[in-house]
């Protein structure tokens, strides 16, 4: 349970791709952000813990997010679907190397990483994805919308 001050994150419908599968998931990581956030609120011993056992499932959650996306983008052949799959792959590349140096003993690293997440997340969802949004609506248009998403 979370009151207003432990949320560092809230859904906004403006953040919608209107594709209901890639909206769930969307707000699927944001509430794994707030629960990162909610560790990072707990304390050094808490903290450290709750990290780790979030980290590995926002980390497997993220993957399976991705690979998702870019299984739809390929599908309904997104002419920008490698610019889009190389940032999915540095966003992977930056947790890891955070998780690392949090392991290392680095300090403060799990608050400056859920910062780091949360713009990533917003800033992803609000600007690049939302230009697959675009896409995928002009293909509706058009009618040549393939699979599910043409329903």
């Amino acid at each position: 349970m979370s009151d207003e001050s432990t949320i560092l994150v809230k859904w906004d419908d403006k953040y919608s791709v209107g594709i209901p599968l890639i909206d769930e998931q969307h707000k699927e990581l944001i509430r794994l952000t707030n629960e990162l956030y909610q560790g990072c609120l707990a304390g050094d011993a808490t903290a450290y813990d709750f990290f780790f056992n979030t980290i590995r499932k926002a980390m497997n959650y993220v993957k399976y997010h991705f690979s998702a996306e870019e299984k739809i983008l390929e599908n309904i052949k997104y002419p920008y679907l490698a610019e889009h799959k190389k940032q999915h792959e540095d966003f992977v590349l930056k947790m890891v190397e955070d998780v690392k140096s949090f392991q290392k003993g680095k300090k403060f690293v799990p608050n400056n990483f859920v910062r780091f997440l949360k713009e990533w997340i917003l800033s992803h969802i609000a600007i690049v994805d939302t230009q697959y949004a675009k896409y995928i609506i002009s293909l509706k248009k058009q009618g040549k919308l393939p699979g599910v998403l043409g329903s």
